[in-house]
């Protein structure tokens, strides 16, 4: 089967359902909460929500705070 041919259903588990984004303890994954926000909102979100399942949660922490602050200045922006 060639690249282009492959559907998000071929793609293992590590692609679309990494340990990281399916651990939390309610049982629900990242993806079905911010999928229904803003990016920059959404991204926030999912580094935070996966801080501490990647070893890296300073790192992902820094990243969420980065989203945060772009949304607050798009925000601040959009109303000036």
């Amino acid at each position: 089967m060639e690249r282009s041919e492959l559907t998000r259903w071929d793609v293992p588990e590590a692609v679309n359902h990494p340990p990281h984004y399916t651990n939390h303890p309610s049982g629900v994954e990242c993806i079905d909460i911010t999928r229904h926000m803003r990016f920059n909102v959404g991204n926030a979100i999912k580094y935070i929500w996966r801080a501490d399942e990647k070893g890296s949660d300073l790192d992902d922490l820094r990243k969420a705070a980065w989203y945060i602050n772009d949304e607050i200045d798009r925000r601040i922006k959009s109303t000036s």
